[in-house]
């Protein structure tokens, strides 16, 4: 295995576990203690968590696509565009929510597109 594709692997892993934890866990203490909110907060703001856990499988789909295209060269182009996509969305959560998204999704994306890059 490439380390390109040990890092594209990594961060869709990440990104299918926020996806539990925002589809499936957000109500639990699981859930809760991941994303600091208390009880009344995680119910009342449920269906909106989902939604992000969605668009969250979205770029973990994506990612696989990625890893598993048969052309090298779309398989490169694809991940690049999906890895782009999470660095941003890191950057963005980043100033908007919390710094340690920047940790969680922004540095280990951008560590895969410098290996998509030049590994």
């Amino acid at each position: 295995m490439s380390l390109s594709a040990a890092a594209t692997g990594l961060v869709a892993a990440v990104h299918v576990y926020i996806m539990i934890l925002e589809m499936v866990l957000w109500t639990t203490p699981r859930g809760r203690k991941a994303f600091k909110t208390t009880a009344d907060y995680a119910a009342q703001t449920k269906v909106l968590a989902a939604n992000q856990g969605l668009y969250n499988g979205f770029l973990a789909a994506g990612l696989v696509w990625g890893l598993l295209h048969p052309i090298a060269e779309v398989a490169a182009q694809i991940r690049l565009f999906f890895l782009g996509c999470v660095v941003v969305a890191g950057l963005f959560g980043a100033a908007t929510v919390s710094v340690r998204i920047l940790y969680i999704q922004a540095v280990p994306a951008a560590v895969g597109v410098l290996t998509v890059l030049y590994g």
